[in-house]
């Protein structure tokens, strides 16, 4: 299958824009499935395809999580597993490149304070642990599959959630906010609540295009727009932009003959990175590729190209910030 993958995508090449730019890469996972690997080695593959990347940050997918003891600790597995990516990366055997030199991992906060122990362990577990994603994506309609957290509906307005999430503020932690478009307004209210923990939107916050959301493109971005604008009054706030390119949000690339272009992703999806930056400012947005699961759709350096197409017209300053030092800070790597 990754065999049948790989040949697909290299269908469409494409001389590397700006090589020598460094990239931040903030968002990608690692994983061991049983019809897809995507370990070191294959993360390798990506990020040595052209572009300078010179550092990434995991974030949570469920993987290797410890099968014995508690079941609240179960995650911190995941945390174990990617520090020792991280350490065979910072070891130079490959090269200057730090993969995974932040690591998000995964709490389940509505145990409440209770959570607070776990946190504790991750942190013990890794220097590299930066903050948990709990995700929360959820849709009444059957044919919109919820995310791999099996989440309730409305779990950031939760009284046991709000009390789990205080707990990342007292440890300096940041939260990943992973839901689909029409939990936007759910998420402000988590923002506003506690303006003091940085929160990090994934993914434009998943414009839906399937099931009762396809062919409604333009509605949704509209009142994307609007929900947006509020998020970001909230100065904690900041946003990835990208991950928009799943077959859940509609675009179908990964159905064709042929993967997207850079232009045809410029084309298809920019829109919401153009009004993600003009309503975040560039101080607040960072280009992520969300790999391997956006691989379904295109390759890492036709991503990237797409990347720098749409930054084109910022600032040398701007387009920085875009790239690399946003994730930086937030990330604080």
């Amino acid at each position: 299958m990754v065999d049948e993958q790989a040949q697909w995508l290299s269908l469409v090449t494409e001389d590397i824009i700006d090589p020598d730019r460094p990239i931040v890469d903030p968002h990608h996972h690692l994983w061991d499935h049983e019809r897809s690997r995507y370990l070191l080695d294959e993360l390798l593959l990506d990020l040595n395809s052209g572009h300078n990347i010179i550092a990434t940050v995991f974030v949570e997918c469920s993987a290797m999580y410890r099968a014995e003891g508690p079941s609240l600790e179960a995650p911190v597995g995941e945390t174990e597993f990617v520090n020792g990516v991280a350490a065979m990366s910072t070891s130079g055997t490959y090269g200057k490149l730090r993969a995974c030199a932040g690591i998000v991992g995964m709490a389940d906060l509505t145990a409440g304070a209770a959570i607070g122990p776990v946190l504790d362990l991750h942190v013990r577990l890794s220097e590299r642990f930066r903050g948990i994603r709990h995700a929360a994506g959820w849709d009444s309609d059957e044919s919109v599959r919820n995310s791999h957290t099996n989440p309730p509906q409305s779990l950031f307005l939760r009284d046991d959630f709000r009390e789990g999430f205080a707990e990342l503020g007292k440890r300096g932690l940041s939260f990943d906010a992973w839901c689909y478009h029409h939990q936007l307004p759910e998420l402000t209210s988590l923002a506003q609540a506690f303006p003091d923990t940085t929160i990090i939107l994934d993914h434009f916050g998943g414009p839906l295009g399937i099931g009762p959301y396809a062919g409604k493109g333009d509605a949704i971005f509209e009142q994307w727009c609007l929900d947006a604008a509020e998020l970001a009054k909230c100065d904690n706030v900041v946003a990835k932009i990208g991950g928009v390119l799943m077959p859940v949000n509609g675009f179908n690339l990964h159905t064709r003959d042929r993967p997207a272009t850079s232009d045809e992703i410029v084309a298809l999806s920019g829109r919401y990175h153009r009004s993600a930056i003009d309503l975040f400012g560039p101080e607040r947005c960072m280009f992520e590729s969300n790999f391997p699961v956006d691989k379904a759709s295109c390759s890492y350096p036709v991503l990237w190209n797409a990347f720098k197409k749409l930054a084109s017209d910022f600032s040398a300053e701007d387009q920085d910030r875009l790239f690399r030092t946003t994730a930086q800070r937030v990330y604080r790597l």
